[in-house]
């Protein structure tokens, strides 16, 4: 595991877009893993930046999402599929064929979550997965749990996950209880993993993921069984890391 300590939120962002921007300049048809929320905003602002600039060509990438809420369709702005268009999708030479989010709308789990981990298959997997960092550790939508769950599946959120969301919502009510998720299996299958983290209210679980235990109970400290990990965080979120 490799991490790269940026001196604040902006400089993260640029950071960790440098490593995607690389990815895709070494393998223009790469298959790019990607990952909602506030921490990663910054960072496809800096490649959309780039882009116009002309330094970056999306026309050959495919990318698969992590999770998508069940039961909000695409139009609502809270959906993931929504914030990928509004962040990135509508501002680059993506080919919208070759953009995947899970379906939130197919009621039946079992058969959307085998269309998303076959189609995942069929790429190729990711040659770079992009994740954030839940506080409770959880990474796409993989909360604390007995097991490490291997492939897409359909989890019920937390109330710690609900609770923060529900900013987002015009209330905790409209906050969606279950989502469509990859599997930490999924995650792990990978080729490179890049993680982005910001802010002192991380710095605990950084440490917990990434120097303590490995266990479902922390579902991020999986990635340190994994051979090509890098973590790019502000110096805020690494302040309780034991190095």
């Amino acid at each position: 595991m490799r991490i790269i300590e940026a001196k604040d939120y902006k400089d993260m962002s640029r950071k960790a877009a440098n490593i995607i921007s690389a990815q895709i300049i070494l393998k223009p048809d790469c298959v790019l893993g990607l990952a909602t929320g506030s921490t990663p905003i910054g960072l496809y602002e800096q490649l959309v930046e780039w882009y116009k600039k002309g330094d970056l060509d999306f026309s050959r990438i495919s990318t698969v999402n992590l999770d998508e809420y069940k039961g909000l369709n695409r139009e609502n702005d809270q959906s993931y599929y929504y914030f990928m268009h509004d962040h990135l999708f509508n501002h680059v030479n993506v080919r919208p064929e070759c953009t995947n989010v899970p379906n939130g709308m197919e009621p039946d789990s079992e058969k959307e979550c085998r269309r998303y981990e076959e189609l995942i298959d069929s790429l190729g997997g990711a040659d770079l997965q992009l994740l954030g960092l839940g506080h409770n550790g959880h990474i796409g939508f993989n909360e604390p749990a007995p097991i490490f769950e291997k492939t897409t599946h359909c989890v019920d959120l937390t109330e710690s996950t609900i609770e923060a969301n529900k900013r987002f919502f015009a209330s905790a009510d409209e906050v969606p209880r279950q989502a469509y998720t990859m599997g930490i299996g999924t995650i792990m299958k990978a080729k490179k993993i890049l993680v982005v983290v910001s802010g002192e209210d991380k710095a605990e679980i950084v440490a917990k993921a990434f120097s303590g235990d490995v266990t479902p109970d922390v579902p991020a400290s999986i990635l340190q069984m994994h051979r090509d990990v890098t973590v790019v965080a502000d110096q805020a979120a690494l302040s309780k890391l034991r190095q």
